[in-house]
């Protein structure tokens, strides 16, 4: 999985390359630190599956960039990570052409939830914004068994196509999903079930007999 992200300031890009590295399976990261250089490194990267970029980047007004990226890259998802928390930039930024709106306050695992679920083909606003739409957390994952184990609806579908044995190619033409971002979806049920390869996945599954039904 190849992920863009545009930050200005290095010291909090760096700490945001640590999180992305907990989506599991090979993520590329490329770097951008203004608007311009966010452009030229998407041009430059047309098999990127996301943009991360903060709001307010030299270079070009916030909600402009926005637009202007969505004008260049329209099949590119691009998420919005920030530290104003107004309501009224969420719902522009959004409206722009954004799919996502992470507040920079975050704990690290609502950032994580928030991009898979961009991933997954939706739309992320945080809880604070509350009657824009449900939180992440709670929206998205679904219990599956009396263990407490909980994956997305997305994740489901892959997890039924692996058991399969459906190669990650296969998934991703059958899911319409980028092969990397399955291979995150695939990281995620290997740690939701404490395995490590798809042979042990097939074993968890019937050991915990997983409610995976029609998915």
């Amino acid at each position: 999985m190849k992920i863009l992200l545009a930050d200005d300031h290095p010291l909090f890009r760096e700490g945001v390359k640590h999180v992305l590295m907990l989506l599991g399976g090979d993520v590329n990261i490329v770097d951008a630190h203004d608007y311009p250089s966010l452009f030229a490194e998407a041009a430059a990267h047309p098999d990127l599956d996301m943009v991360l970029a903060d709001l307010y980047m030299p270079g070009m007004g916030g909600h402009e960039g926005i637009a202007e990226f969505r004008n260049q890259f329209p099949d590119t998802p691009l998420v919005i990570m920030t530290a104003s928390e107004s309501r009224a930039d969420a719902r522009r930024a959004l409206a722009s052409g954004a799919l996502g709106y992470v507040l920079k306050s975050s704990p690290s695992q609502v950032m994580l939830d928030a991009l898979i679920r961009v991933l997954d083909g939706g739309i992320y606003i945080p809880p604070p914004f509350e009657g824009d739409e449900q939180p992440v957390e709670t929206a998205s994952l679904m219990p599956l068994s009396s263990q407490g184990i909980r994956l997305t609806h997305r994740q489901l579908e892959v997890l039924k196509l692996l058991l399969q044995g459906s190669p990650n190619k296969i998934i991703a033409r059958e899911l319409n999903l980028s092969e990397g971002t399955v291979k995150v979806h695939v990281a995620a049920i290997f740690k939701a079930l404490g395995v490590t390869n798809r042979t042990e996945a097939a074993v968890a599954a019937r050991r915990f007999n997983l409610n995976i039904g029609d998915a």
